[in-house]
């Protein structure tokens, strides 16, 4: 039984209350949050704290699940990787890529496991179309359409790029999952239509060189009404041998596969594989060297379109370095950054 704080009561707090009340491996052990009488509300009876660290040291907790908002997301991670507690972390994996670098640097200095959590790519339908990708040969292309038309109010109708900042990373994280490769450059375009009801643009369409030579296109739109697709899009996988189509919502088309372990599914299945790995030692998907990569394709493809032109995704790993060694508050975090010869290199070396 592995003991776990929740940081964060809010919304999404809730929904992975169930999935650690539906987790007989789990136990929670009380509930963070600035608003203690959220975190109450939360953890009816438990402990409840403003501060990581000290709940910890006061209930034995051994691991933390944040679901705190993506700008404290560095400030809170740190904290527990450094009071020796495992983090289990809502996407993104931080507020900006150099604070996400600055957290990798964090997990290897403290030796703690820091898995994120992409909910949507822990979906059996998706590890069956993986599958089928690795039945049909050599790779041509991968391709998610995206449209849907949420009025979401609040935050997201305020933002530069709310598609790609808040929502692409799903798809893009799930690519590198298909093809098993990582992104080299990217071209993107991003507008709003002028019947959007977002401040930012709403619409992009992205196209990312693969390091195997496949090439990854994005098409999205959250302002686009009538004929909605899934959540998770609609994919299409080109091959050499064949074509894989999956709508998002049910079993994909291709060559026949086994069925895949439905046991990890959503947050419960990401839940469950970090609380494997900690008993196995066995590095997960989603752990932190591999999810960064998910966060540069967000931050490449918001530069590409601002800058409007192709952007080498290690420019912008280099750049975000640079950042991270500037802001760096903790000597040893700074030294571990500064060790880096290779930004690629240090997020391969897991």
């Amino acid at each position: 039984m592995i003991r776990v704080l929740l940081a964060g009561a809010g919304a999404m707090g809730q929904a992975w209350l169930a999935a650690i009340h539906a987790d007989p491996g789990v136990e929670l052990a009380g509930v963070v949050d600035l608003d203690l009488a959220a975190a109450r509300r939360a953890g009816p009876g438990l402990p409840v704290g403003t501060d990581v660290a000290a709940l910890a040291a006061e209930t034995g907790a051994e691991a933390v699940i944040d679901v705190t908002v993506p700008v404290a997301h560095h400030e809170v991670t740190t904290a527990a990787l450094f009071a020796g507690l495992s983090v289990l972390g809502e996407k993104p994996v931080a507020d900006t890529l150099a604070q996400a670098l600055s957290l990798v640097a964090a997990a290897d200095v403290s030796g703690r496991l820091f898995m994120v959590s992409q909910s949507r790519s822990w979906n059996p339908q998706l590890f069956a179309l993986r599958a089928m990708t690795g039945k049909l040969g050599p790779v041509g292309s991968v391709s998610t359409g995206f449209h849907r038309a949420p009025h979401f109010g609040g935050f997201r109708e305020q933002m530069a790029q709310p598609l790609l900042v808040d929502m692409a990373i799903h798809a893009f994280d799930a690519a590198r999952f298909l093809l098993d490769d990582d992104p080299l450059s990217v071209s993107c375009q991003t507008w709003n239509p002028p019947w959007s009801w977002y401040a930012g643009d709403a619409c992009a369409a992205a196209v990312f060189e693969m390091t195997g030579g496949a090439r990854y296109v994005y098409h999205g739109s959250w302002c686009s009404p009538g004929a909605e697709t899934s959540w998770n899009g609609e994919w299409r996988v080109s091959a050499q041998e064949g074509t894989a189509r999956w709508d998002g919502d049910h079993d994909p088309v291709g060559p026949p596969v086994d069925a895949p372990d439905d046991r990890y599914s959503g947050i419960g299945g990401a839940l469950r594989v970090f609380t494997e790995a900690l008993q196995s030692g066995v590095t997960p998907m989603g752990e932190v060297h591999g999810n960064v990569l998910s966060l540069a394709m967000v931050e490449a493809a918001v530069d590409s379109a601002r800058r409007g032109r192709p952007v080498l995704i290690d420019e912008v790993l280099a750049r975000a370095h640079e950042q991270a060694v500037r802001d760096e508050r903790r000597p040893e975090v700074r030294d571990e950054l500064r060790s880096w010869t290779d930004v690629r290199a240090a997020l391969r070396a897991a």
